[in-house]
């Protein structure tokens, strides 16, 4: 008998829809009315947050994490219902931290629970499977939704709708929910794990574009950041016009985050022409590899947490 801890925080999978269509929060949360038909896991279920997901901050999010560090010698495996619109920084948070070797599982809903073809019993149900399959251990935090099991590093939404949103770029899935069985077929990345009873700090994320003004870079108070995200263009270019606004975060010392706008492929520095990502690089902006933007400001939140600087903070930001 498996025992699991299911942590439910809110979001679609616990929300109905009105008359009108209207998808809201129910006083109840209807996915703690759930007992499993599953014989071999013993559920402990709790109502931990009922929050939609743009209200989650990373105070709920190390509140969770803090919870399972508590419960690691209590159950076999952890689940944690969440709204789907930021489900994957939550997931990516959590497998950034020090987390058991235990199966660790985000699941959430595109439908609410009233609607037809409603799909949050069904990933719920799927999450525990997961969460008391033996593979599942020590492979970080896993996502699972329509079926599939995805990592939470690459895991990003693709839809605002589709019940097949959570998809993993490049890479694809770690694995497969069948009617059977669990299957792998790729192993996790090793992580730096990080011990943190705090977050602190504002990281902005900025998109370039074409013909960028530099308007939204002059107007952030240096003081008053901590770093700041670009999502580049192509494999980490950046306009001609806002070069010299970047050039005042570099002197002040704030460290200068670089991903790429497309979602598939690596930022890297290929280009060396004024603007490019060989010349960004000369200059002190950090690339991260394979991370989208929100990942990428969670990963420097974290390290800056942790006190890491200089060349410290580059090689974890690059690694």
């Amino acid at each position: 008998m498996k025992k699991i801890l299911v942590l439910h925080t809110g979001g679609t999978i616990s929300m109905q829809a009105d008359a009108s269509g209207a998808v809201t929060s129910s006083h109840i949360n209807p996915m703690t009315q759930i007992n499993s038909p599953l014989p071999h896991i013993e559920v402990t279920s709790l109502d931990f947050f009922n929050i939609p997901s743009p209200h989650m901050t990373l105070q709920h999010i190390l509140q969770l994490y803090k919870k399972i560090k508590t419960e690691q010698e209590n159950f076999d495996g952890f689940v944690i219902t969440h709204g789907t619109d930021t489900l994957e920084e939550t997931a990516y948070f959590l497998d950034t931290m020090a987390i058991p070797q235990k199966p660790i599982v985000l699941t959430g809903a595109m439908r609410s629970s009233n609607e037809l073809g409603s799909d949050g019993v069904y990933n719920y149900l799927s999450a525990l499977r997961v969460a008391s399959d033996s593979q599942s251990a020590d492979k970080g935090v896993l996502v699972v939704m329509n079926d599939e099991i995805h990592a939470a590093k690459y895991v990003t939404k693709t839809h605002t709708t589709n019940v097949s949103t959570f998809q993993t770029p490049t890479h694809g899935p770690l694995g497969l929910v069948t009617k059977r069985e669990i299957l792998y077929f790729k192993t996790t990345d090793p992580r730096v794990r990080f011990d943190l009873q705090t977050v602190q700090g504002t990281v902005p994320i900025i998109k370039a574009y074409t013909d960028m003004e530099p308007l939204l870079l002059d107007s952030l108070n240096l003081e008053a950041i901590s770093g700041l995200v670009i999502e580049a263009l192509g494999a980490g270019n950046l306009p001609l016009t806002i070069l010299p606004s970047l050039d005042r975060f570099l002197e002040a010392g704030i460290p200068l985050v670089l991903v790429s706008r497309c979602f598939n492929g690596i930022a890297e520095p290929v280009y060396a022409y004024q603007g490019g990502g060989v010349q960004l690089q000369e200059k002190g902006v950090l690339f991260v590899k394979e991370l989208n933007a929100t990942k990428a400001r969670i990963k420097l939140l974290i390290a800056l947490n942790e006190g890491l600087a200089g060349q410290e903070l580059a090689d974890y930001i690059q690694g």
